[in-house]
């Protein structure tokens, strides 16, 4: 038994189903995860010595790779002046400065712990800005773990929705409308239905958590065009996307101004962290300025702060130059691998995040999503994995290339990638 295993066996007893996020547990794909013990630029090393080329990157934020010099230094730095003060510190006003700078849509911004805190703390500004209950969210969407978003879609897109967790009560779900990505048509009928009702739209510009799925042409502006009519709020959940795909996020990439954002994985460099911001008159209603209370303990953490500071001042144009061209080697290329190997499939790409589909293409929903080959995708995984590639154990999932991915690492996940392929 090796070192893995013997963790992962000792984990199963003390924590639920061993790990402390569901897909890590590799239930989608089967087998049991490598317990990892170090990381450097886009490899990871597990507690057995065997290397793995990285493409999670610890699911986004490790967009400049693992263990950056500069930013480790930072950190140590850091530490030596504490680890939290549970007071203001001078790192959360520059982050938060640096965030308004980039993103135009943002005039202010409360940092929080989670992008889960961010998307619950949105909705509820909404909420309250509007005076309305209903939210309108996206099936296969994913806002974290709060109640209002573990919600699945009824019969009909404008029946009401139920909830997709037990422990999430009916309450909670009442006021949750689901909608099809990438269809303003559903979206439409829910706002004829009941749309002096809705308070906000909320979408991942880039979905990520069913896999990458570009914007068609005209849907994030037919989302904001909806919402004025209605004078419902637009949130843009960039948790995943946000200054990952654009110096400015995705509504950068796509000349939006949302109502309301939510931010995290790389404003953290890792570390844990969760933003929401916007316009101001919307972002003063938050306590201490306004009457909608939210607070956090460890929110604005100096620590996570400068890894954040670090990270965003490394990410100028030749960065996102670099990532575009990696990412692009990567996903010609493996469009080129199935071709070759006669395995159906398609990649879809945004930026650094991308996703290969067992599934003719292209992939534009939740719906399509369900019927790629996800048995097919699994023997993948386990095959790549094998061979020293770690991609993320879900078919529903982003894959994340880093400015550590250099083009002999690329062109060896190709050859291991036609390998595998070949086999299945």
């Amino acid at each position: 038994m090796n070192n893995s295993q013997t963790l992962f066996n000792r984990a199963q007893k003390v924590t639920p189903g061993g790990v402390n996020s569901p897909v890590r547990a590799f239930k989608a794909v089967g087998g049991n995860p490598p317990f990892i013990k170090s990381a450097k630029g886009c490899m990871l090393m597990d507690v057995d010595g065997k290397e793995y080329i990285d493409y999670i990157g610890s699911w986004g934020p490790m967009i400049l790779g693992h263990s950056h010099p500069e930013i480790t230094q930072a950190l140590k730095n850091a530490v030596d002046n504490g680890t939290s003060f549970g007071a203001p510190s001078q790192p959360e006003v520059e982050l938060a400065e640096d965030i308004v700078k980039r993103v135009e849509s943002i005039e202010m911004v409360r940092f929080v712990n989670s992008g889960t805190e961010a998307t619950m703390s949105a909705i509820r500004l909404a909420r309250a800005a509007t005076g309305r209950d209903i939210i309108v969210k996206f099936a296969g969407g994913y806002h974290g773990h709060a109640d209002s978003f573990l919600i699945q879609a009824g019969s009909g897109v404008a029946t009401f929705a139920s909830p997709d967790s037990p422990g999430v009560t009916k309450g909670s779900a009442k006021d949750t409308r689901i909608a099809q990505y990438n269809d303003l048509d559903s979206v439409q009928s829910l706002f004829d239905a009941e749309g002096d009702q809705v308070a906000a739209i909320i979408v991942e510009p880039v979905p990520g958590n069913m896999g990458v799925m570009p914007p068609v042409h005209g849907f994030l502006e037919g989302l904001e065009r909806i919402c004025h009519t209605h004078q419902s709020l637009l949130i843009f959940d960039e948790v995943m996307s946000g200054f990952r795909v654009h110096p400015a996020g995705a509504q950068g990439r796509y000349d939006m101004m949302p109502d309301l954002t939510t931010f995290g994985k790389v404003i953290g460099g890792g570390l844990p962290v969760g933003a929401y911001g916007g316009r101001k008159d919307l972002m003063e209603m938050i306590s201490p300025s306004g009457p909608v209370y939210q607070a956090g303990t460890l929110s604005g953490n100096p620590l996570a702060m400068t890894a954040g500071l670090e990270t965003l001042k490394r990410l100028d144009d030749s960065v996102y130059h670099l990532l575009e061209e990696r990412s692009s080697q990567l996903s010609t290329g493996l469009l080129e691998v199935l071709k070759k190997t006669g395995v159906q499939g398609t990649v879809q790409r945004v930026g650094s995040m991308l996703t290969l589909f067992f599934h003719a293409g292209p992939v534009m929903n939740f719906e399509d999503v369900k019927t790629a080959d996800h048995d097919k995708f699994s023997r993948f995984f386990k095959g790549m994995l094998e061979k020293g590639v770690h991609l993320p154990p879900s078919g529903y999932e982003a894959w994340f290339v880093s400015a550590a991915h250099d083009e002999t690492v690329i062109n060896r996940t190709l050859v291991i990638a036609e390998e595998v392929l070949k086999s299945l």
